[in-house]
């Protein structure tokens, strides 16, 4: 692996954690788990009951209460969120105040009829009220289920529907790269008609007309008479808190559901140990509170430590690439964690719109998403962090609740190694292994696995316990298996190589190949499809489709890529969108009928294709390397 170091850290040692962690890790979350404030104490720390684990049972407490009220004596009057508009409004929110909507919020929410357990759908643009509807669920112990506000009518309807949530929070529009997303219009073409769909909450956040049905409230009429007085809830630490829907294997997205004490207590502890957290830090987080780095390290570990945060809602690049650094410059940014994808797009513009901007607040630079590669954590490093911040590449999943791989500047300093997220976080035994299950040698590549369990993994998939099970411990025998191949180096780095399964990694966000292949043979002139990434230098993957038509299909392959593209974003969102569309005869298969998408893969990235004596017909490999020959000379020639 790379052998190039980087010797910077922020003056931290405390080996203690570490070696408390080692010896004894149930004892060690106990002791974590101390730094939150609970109702009543738990008597037990870990229920394990493989694979479904319990943290801090007969515990009782409430995660809008460790966020909110605790608060309140010493930070009311601390900013909470520093809110940029894309179009350049901003809005200062303190503590007192995110405290005061919230609870009038959750008066508005119990008046509804919502009580402990109903599930609240928020379909919102990056605005404060997005956290303070999160925050209003979980203080009346209701479970909030966020979607992305990038995604179609579909795939919010898809994800109401199984959570069946009574409630949905969204808002007339959003601005995205100087245009409004019709929110409102895409909840009634699909979620609003739903049955069990008892009202829509609509805040006004573009000021546009829209159409009100009879379930409509407009936010700030529902608010105005509100009360300011509502107690949190005393819940169970195994309660539930959210549902976060993600891509699979299958065609429908899975729901991943958190718990409360587990999940808080890794939050907790991972922002302070990451972080390095102190009371005078400006904090931006670009993740959009749609995927899970939003709820995790936007909404509850931010608040959880009282700190002060921006929150920005546009594009990265909106107006112009310099954006970011404007912000930074303008609220004087101290820690700033965003995505490799964004960091490879900025880095596009060269060194001097960055080097025009006083940066100099920065102290600490983070990346998540996807593995960084070391071209572009140098660039992060030397010109962003101006070779005086450290670099903590984090990884983690959806499922994981929070990051169990990154270095930890608030605990340690530890050489940094461009391209690497470096060791587990203390709590956490990682290891790597073949395909039997036994530990690679070092420089291997092999499967990541987790051998114990964290507090801040998922309770299990909403109403699937046996997807769960099948999902994620049925490779390795109680062993978590998240689906990343890796390899350790001598040093007990980890280095993370990207997905095993048929999950493609666009931007940061996972997308289903056979939800996207679902979507393209919906299109009445299509008989089969297949997708797999290719790499991408800004997205990390773009999405390659292959196109098998039925016979006599007189449209135009111009016109069919056309409405394919509009079937695609119209279904699942923009996101999902391939860049290129290739109409083959055949697709390769084995004999039982299973497309080989490890073909697909391996043409793709130029390896070799390995075994193919299941493969049922080879002129189709021949077929899919001419088509990939065409796209390389394609790209060649746009390049010239």
């Amino acid at each position: 692996m790379h052998s190039e170091e980087f010797d910077i850290g922020l003056g931290n040692n405390d080996s203690s954690i570490r070696t408390s962690a080692k010896n004894d890790y149930v004892s060690f979350w106990n002791n974590c788990a101390k730094s939150l404030s609970w109702f009543e104490p738990w008597t037990e720390t870990l229920q394990w009951n493989p694979p479904f684990a319990r943290w801090f049972v007969g515990g009782k407490i409430n995660a809008s209460y460790n966020t909110l009220d605790i608060h309140q004596d010493s930070k009311s009057e601390k900013p909470a969120i520093l809110w940029e508009g894309e179009d350049g409004t901003d809005r200062k929110i303190t503590y007192k105040e995110m405290f005061v909507e919230v609870k009038k919020l959750a008066n508005v929410l119990k008046s509804l009829g919502v009580k402990k357990g109903d599930r609240v759908t928020i379909y919102l643009p990056m605005i404060p009220e997005l956290p303070i509807s999160m925050l209003a669920c979980a203080r009346i112990g209701a479970i909030h289920t966020v979607v992305f506000s990038g995604f179609s009518s579909k795939s919010l309807s898809d994800r109401v529907e199984d959570s069946q949530s009574k409630i949905i929070i969204t808002a007339d529009g959003g601005y995205r790269k100087g245009k409004i997303i019709n929110l409102k219009e895409i909840v009634d073409d699909s979620a609003s008609s739903v049955q069990f769909v008892k009202n829509v909450i609509v805040y006004q956040r573009t000021g546009q007309k829209i159409q009100l049905n009879e379930k409509d409230l407009l936010w700030h009429e529902v608010m105005q008479n509100s009360s300011e007085e509502c107690d949190a809830e005393i819940l169970d630490s195994t309660d539930s808190l959210y549902i976060l829907y993600t891509s699979g294997t299958t065609g429908k997205p899975k729901g991943v559901l958190h718990g409360i004490g587990g999940y808080l207590t890794h939050l907790y502890s991972t922002y302070k140990w990451a972080f390095d957290i102190k009371d005078t830090d400006v904090y931006f987080c670009t993740a959009d509170i749609g995927w899970v780095t939003g709820h995790s390290y936007v909404v509850y570990g931010p608040l959880l430590h009282g700190a002060t945060q921006v929150m920005y809602e546009g594009a990265p690049d909106h107006p112009d690439s310099s954006r970011m650094w404007d912000i930074i410059q303008k609220y004087g940014v101290t820690i700033f964690y965003t995505t490799p994808t964004a960091l490879r797009m900025l880095m596009k513009f060269g060194d001097d719109i960055p080097n025009s901007f006083n940066l100099s607040t920065l102290r600490l630079l983070g990346t998540v998403g996807e593995p960084i590669n070391p071209e572009v954590w140098k660039w992060y490093f030397n010109v962003i962090g101006k070779k005086k911040c450290p670099i903590i590449d984090t990884w983690w999943q959806t499922e994981t609740g929070g990051m169990l791989i990154s270095p930890l500047p608030g605990i340690e300093t530890i050489p940094l190694k461009p391209g690497s997220a470096t060791l587990p976080i203390p709590g956490l035994d990682i290891e790597v292994v073949d395909e039997t299950g036994n530990e690679v040698e070092s420089e291997t590549k092999g499967s990541l696995i987790i051998k114990t369990p964290w507090p801040g993994m998922l309770l299990g998939l909403w109403k699937d316990a046996e997807k769960y099970k099948d999902v994620y411990w049925s490779k390795f025998e109680s062993l978590y298996y998240p689906g990343d191949y890796a390899i350790k180096d001598s040093d007990g780095y980890l280095w993370l190589l990207g997905r095993s399964d048929d999950v493609l990694k666009v931007a940061g966000h996972r997308i289903g190949t056979a939800e996207l292949e679902s979507s393209i043979v919906s299109h009445n002139d299509v008989a089969e499809s297949a997708v797999c990434g290719i790499p991408d230098e800004v997205k990390g993957e773009s999405i390659i489709a292959f196109v098998m038509l039925k016979e006599n299909v007189s449209t135009s392959e111009e016109q069919l890529r056309s409405e394919l593209r509009e079937t695609i974003r119209t279904q699942i969102g923009p996101i999902a969108t391939p860049s290129q569309f290739y109409f083959v005869n055949k697709l390769p298969k084995t004999r039982s009928g299973k497309i080989m998408r490890r073909l697909l893969k391996a043409i793709a990235k130029n390896e070799t294709i390995g075994d193919v004596s299941t493969l049922e017909d080879g002129a189709a490999v021949n077929e899919i390397q001419s088509a990939f020959q065409e796209l390389q000379k394609n790209i060649e020639n746009q390049k010239k």
